[in-house]
């Protein structure tokens, strides 16, 4: 009785077999791979904005009641609003929609004498920049190429016409890094231990250091209000009928393409070379990315996290979300499974080396520091990093030919393919 029922079973599954055949899994799409690639881009510029939005909120609790604890809880509020930011800059390459928007934004480095006072050993002049110390909170009046300007009230339009001014790049106005030197002011200390240490009574109007109390209260103010505004573009853009999201989704393999091309030009050119290299052969604290609040080390990382997101479609979202989708390491895996294993081997590397350096960080040894000449420790470390970058970028040279991509340009360095005219 018993095997009869376990034979009609066993005759019934081979009916539903043939009934409904089981069939090899689907091939991963172009399509689907770049449409998920812009679903987290939208992703994180809504992460990058809220994060802003906090920041800006702690800007106002900073200005109405200025102390220790507002002042050090705006600088919390930028540095966890670079998380997110720093692991979009994989996009910037490859899409011209974010690359010509992103100077507003992420500009470096920049002569902060425009914006503030500085230390005399900044200097009183520069061959390169007439507005080198402009001084714009201290100043009513400006002149920028033999054209008077107003900037008795300081408010987003004045911050917008100054940024680049005379189509100087140093002359950044606007973003996270004119927002971070008003939050921490200038580093003095060289490839010593030390950020800036611009004091809370700089933004109190009732009991003012450095003068002009009211004037960087408002440029602040006015500088948050624009990488807001910013980002909502961004945001935009990224939505599903937005042009930057149309631009990849509209063509799959140039998609693809763009990808790629963010992927390897964000490794190598500039974070390998013009962001770590540089910095590494000069022994240049100046040669940091954020370089006021001395939180270059997690820049970095997170860029790194950010390549390695736009490899496996895989991201962690501020409010702990995780998205996952069609990727192009299945895109990959499908033609050269040893080569999607080579490339997620090579970018955990690199995210180990990045980590280490975080790890030497949050120990006391700043990035500047570990730059320093004479630091044989921590010039390895960033040489490691460095070596993790530029391995991947080798691995995606090869993904570009197996996915039959034709030739793609990748930013390159001096640093790193022409060293000696760093020294020129």
């Amino acid at each position: 009785m018993i095997r009869k029922t376990l034979l009609g079973a066993t005759i019934a599954l081979l009916a539903a077999s043939a009934a409904f055949p089981v069939t090899a899994a689907a091939a991963t799409e172009p399509a689907a791979v770049v449409e998920h690639y812009a679903d987290l881009a939208h992703a994180k510029y809504e992460d990058a904005l809220s994060t802003a939005k906090a920041l800006d909120a702690a800007i106002d609790a900073l200005i109405k009641s200025p102390s220790e604890e507002t002042l050090k809880a705006a600088r919390g509020a930028w540095i966890a609003a670079r998380v997110p930011y720093q692991q979009t800059e994989v996009y910037r390459f490859g899409n011209p929609i974010v690359d010509e928007w992103e100077g507003r934004v992420n500009a470096w480095p920049l002569d902060e004498g425009l914006i503030d006072h500085v230390d005399a050993s900044y200097g009183t002049e520069s061959d390169s920049n007439a507005l080198y110390v402009a001084n714009v909170i201290a100043n009513p009046s400006l002149n920028v190429n033999g054209e008077e300007i107003d900037a008795s009230n300081i408010n987003p339009d004045l911050l917008r016409s100054l940024h680049e001014a005379g189509e100087i790049e140093a002359n950044v106005a606007t973003g996270y890094h004119a927002i971070e030197f008003l939050l921490w002011g200038q580093d003095l200390n060289g490839t010593d231990a030390g950020a800036g240490n611009r004091a809370y009574t700089e933004f109190d109007t009732s009991n003012c250091t450095n003068g002009n109390c009211d004037r960087r209260a408002a440029y602040l103010k006015a500088a948050s209000e624009l990488l807001v505004s910013d980002l909502e573009e961004m945001v935009a853009a990224w939505a599903p009928e937005g042009d930057a999201a149309k631009a990849v989704t509209s063509d799959p393999q140039a998609g693809v393409r763009a990808i790629l091309t963010g992927m390897g030009s964000l490794s190598y050119g500039e974070l390998a070379g013009e962001r770590m290299k540089l910095g590494l052969l000069l022994h240049d604290p100046e040669e940091e990315h954020d370089c006021f609040s001395d939180n270059t080390h997690a820049s970095h990382l997170n860029d790194a996290i950010g390549i390695q997101s736009a490899y496996t479609g895989e991201y962690t979202r501020v409010d702990g979300t995780k998205m996952t989708g069609p990727s192009v390491s299945d895109l990959v895996a499908e033609k050269d499974a040893a080569l999607d294993r080579e490339v997620k081997g090579k970018l955990d590397a690199t995210l180990s080396a990045m980590n280490a350096m975080a790890e030497r960080a949050a120990g006391g040894e700043a990035y500047d520091q570990m730059i320093g000449e004479g630091n044989a420790e921590g010039n390895a470390a960033v040489q490691a990093a460095i070596d993790g970058l530029i391995d991947q970028t080798r691995s995606f040279e090869r993904v570009i030919a197996s996915l039959d991509l034709g030739a793609i340009e990748l930013e390159g360095s001096d640093s790193l393919d022409n060293p000696d005219a760093v020294f020129q």
